[in-house]
């Protein structure tokens, strides 16, 4: 499958913003996805999952309550949608999916990636 995210950008802290993540090539919702971003000298670190229909969806405890992950499959696409964005959100946001049943926080559970999209939120 691959994979295209979209919609970073700049956006004062405070504020909301969208990103989107269209896939091809193999039927979509056989995948679960996954959001993970990169902030300058850190490690990628898991952000945001969500199974095949959207039943069930975890967070990572930095953005719980503030993200919300979702999934459209007549469109192919799954969704981050930030709100009260802060500074240390700054990062590179890369989505990724798996043929895996189970959630997982780990980057090696995820077999494909897609390029990354950039979310700048100064102070």
């Amino acid at each position: 499958v691959q994979l295209q995210a979209s919609g970073g950008g700049l956006v004062q802290a405070g504020g909301s913003l969208r990103l989107s993540c269209a896939a091809s090539g193999r039927t979509f919702s056989n995948y679960i996805m996954g959001w993970f971003r990169q902030a300058p000298g850190k490690e990628r670190e898991f952000v945001a999952a969500i199974n095949w229909n959207g039943g069930r969806t975890l967070y990572s405890d930095s953005v719980k309550g503030r993200f919300t992950i979702s999934r459209d499959n007549s469109k192919n696409t799954v969704y981050l949608q930030m709100n009260s964005l802060k500074p240390e959100d700054t990062a590179v946001y890369y989505c990724a999916a798996d043929r895996s049943m189970w959630l997982d926080k780990g980057l090696n559970a995820y077999a494909y990636w897609g390029q990354g999209t950039q979310v700048t939120s100064p102070a």
